[in-house]
């Protein structure tokens, strides 16, 4: 079922751009090499039929995107590429109960005391 709508997704989606490449742009398109076509059907029917057919086919696209999502197959758990780590990497666990190291106290040093300035003399004024 799966397969099935991804084909159909495809189809849609390559009549879609054929569809898109027929409409008429500003530079005329591939639209107006049909000419014989717009005589036909008159030019109106031509331009709602094309636009009708891209809402069409675009609404398709996305109803199949979902279909697709709900019919996909489940995933294999069995089955897995990458290699599993080896059983024996660790196998006794580490010792973390150790004690902290003791702490070693530094003997105290005396903090020398900032060295005094001289007294302030007050400054010699000259004799008047």
């Amino acid at each position: 079922m799966y397969v099935v709508l991804i084909i159909l997704t495809i189809i849609c989606s390559i009549l879609l751009i054929c569809v898109v490449l027929v409409q008429k742009s500003k530079g005329g398109g591939l639209s107006s090499s049909f000419a014989g076509s717009n005589q036909i059907m008159g030019v109106r029917r031509t331009n709602s039929f094309i636009e009708k057919l891209t809402w069409s086919l675009a609404g398709a696209i996305c109803v199949l995107a979902v279909l697709c999502t709900f019919a996909m197959p489940k995933a294999i758990v069995g089955s897995s590429r990458v290699n599993a780590p080896a059983a024996t990497e660790q196998t006794v666990p580490g010792d973390f109960n150790t004690p902290a190291p003791a702490v070693v106290e530094a003997p105290a040093t005396e903090v020398p005391a900032p060295a005094e300035a001289p007294a302030e003399t007050p400054a010699e004024t000259p004799a008047e």
